[in-house]
């Protein structure tokens, strides 16, 4: 009879895996709490405990690690082998399913302590993956819970296939791999930095047709950005960029959002409360850069927001989830992508960038530290409108390239400018795509003003308030512009460049 040992931490489909075992005429051995749940379920199972007849010690620190055990998985299907194992009355492992402690996960928290961290790196599972993997030719290795079924498959089909659990056994390795750079990298801030990145799929081209391109990800079998193409063509290169930078403009907000981005630049911000609300005002922000753009909401994307878009080209729309309504409006336009995420989770919180010869990294820039204090300098004090107007456009303008600019009206861009080398041109921009809208409207600066004129270009446009980090040496100029122009001028101490 055919022998598989269960040792999972994450225990999801583990149940159906388990039963289709047993349905097949396998013998389960479990250790301690995956034994507990299998047994609760009516599974039978042995405890690894009592096959090995040494109990799990040191407060669960050891379980599995036990000749009988790793004998079992290690032995070939050799005459020497075996009768070593039957001198020991020991016999062979077939199956090894199982899974690490969430060390990532737990180093992840704001309140971890090293004893946590050094409590959650495993060591028996990770030297069951080493084992099983190490003797794939016998062997199945299973670190994965979304490979039970098609292992499963493959088993009442009348076995799994040697290349299967060769690739099973690369899975594991590359798992354990991953696991120990993320231990070191935890316990020494100066280790080598380790990447593990999984093939999600190649790319026609770049940026460019001459432009060779690949997608990877951070975990194994995730698709584009971690979600799902529901529907339309193969997302490329420019695609993936554009969705990633709607993405993070759209999460940023706790209400109903939309972002709307063409060419890594978005084109329009806004919040309502309904997402159909939320996309007419974003779209109307900048209608011609909207067109052949790409949509993100942080909402599921529901059947009245598909009908606002209308006839707009899209080439994609990313949202956590699309109706059944709107799935039906938008498969008439075939080429437009679909990808529906899983949450709403900026991962990871860092961010790399290649240069020649080097790898830039650092933390997501998630908004205001949790300690920033606005003030407002001005003799004007803003208006509660304004005030309001003035917080949404300050988070719009961390999704823009630098020198961002921002206009607002309530909680909708109405005029972005951004990406040019100087700040004032960047507000030129600004004035000509609000138009008339720039009268009353609000203005948010990624950075300080270096000089007074993008105020005195802001005002004579309409603008009555700013917010700006501050920090300009001719602050006080900047200051004197707005106070002659009676707009409400607020600093936030905050800098949001986005290079």
């Amino acid at each position: 009879m055919p022998k598989a040992i269960l040792s999972v931490h994450d225990k999801t489909g583990l149940l159906d895996f388990a039963r289709g075992l047993i349905d097949l005429g396998w013998e389960l051995l479990a250790s301690g709490g995956t034994a507990h749940l299998l047994r609760e379920n009516k599974v039978k199972v042995t405890e690894v405990a009592e096959y090995t007849g040494s109990p799990e010690i040191l407060g669960g620190r050891v379980k599995t690690l036990h000749p009988a055990v790793h004998g079992g998985l290690l032995a070939r299907p050799t005459a020497a082998d075996q009768a070593d194992l039957a001198r020991h009355g020991w016999d062979y492992i077939d199956l090894v399913a199982v899974n690490l402690y969430p060390f990532e996960k737990t180093i992840a928290r704001p309140d971890v302590t090293l004893a946590d961290a050094i409590e959650n790196i495993d060591i028996g599972g990770v030297t069951l993956i080493r084992a099983a993997a190490k003797n794939h030719e016998r062997v199945t290795l299973l670190c994965d819970p979304a490979d039970y079924p098609a292992v499963l498959a493959e088993m009442q089909a009348g076995g799994v296939s040697e290349t299967t659990r060769r690739r099973l056994a690369v899975k594991g390795f590359n798992l354990t791999t991953h696991y120990d750079a993320a231990i070191a990298a935890y316990l020494d801030p100066e280790a080598p930095l380790t990447l593990q990145l999984y093939p999600v799929q190649t790319l026609r081209y770049g940026e460019n047709p001459h432009q060779q391109a690949e997608l990877y990800g951070y975990e194994p079998g995730a698709g584009p950005l971690g979600g799902k193409v529901l529907q339309g063509k193969e997302l490329s290169y420019n695609n993936l960029l554009d969705l990633d930078a709607a993405w993070r403009g759209a999460v940023s907000y706790a209400e109903p959002a939309v972002c709307i981005v063409k060419h890594l630049s978005p084109c329009g911000i806004a919040t309502a409360p309904t997402l159909a609300d939320a996309f007419r005002a974003a779209l109307a922000s900048d209608p011609v850069s909207a067109y052949g753009g790409v949509i993100a909401a942080n909402r599921p994307f529901d059947e009245p927001t598909a009908q606002a878009v209308g006839d707009l080209f899209v080439e994609c729309v990313i949202a956590p989830g699309f109706s059944a309504g709107a799935r039906g409006v938008l498969a008439r336009k075939k080429n437009c992508r679909l990808v529906e995420m899983p949450d709403l989770e900026i991962t990871p919180r860092h961010e790399l960038r290649s240069i020649t010869r080097g790898v830039l990294r650092q933390s997501v820039d998630l908004g205001d530290p949790a300690e920033t204090e606005w003030k407002v300098v001005s003799q004007r004090q803003p208006t509660e409108a304004e005030m309001a107007a003035l917080r949404f456009a300050w988070k719009a303008c961390q999704h823009v390239k630098s020198n961002a600019i921002v206009f607002a009206r309530g909680t909708a861009t109405v005029g972005i400018g951004g990406g040019q080398p100087n700040r004032v041109d960047c507000v030129r921009m600004a004035v000509t795509r609000a138009g008339e809208r720039a009268a009353g409207a609000v203005m948010a600066s990624d950075a300080f003003f270096p000089f007074p004129d993008s105020i005195e270009v802001a005002a004579q446009a309409g603008i009555t308030a700013v917010v700006h980090p501050g920090g300009s040496i001719r602050d006080a100029e900047s200051l004197a512009a707005a106070d002659k122009a009676g707009l409400a001028l607020v600093i936030t101490g905050v800098r949001h460049f986005r290079h």
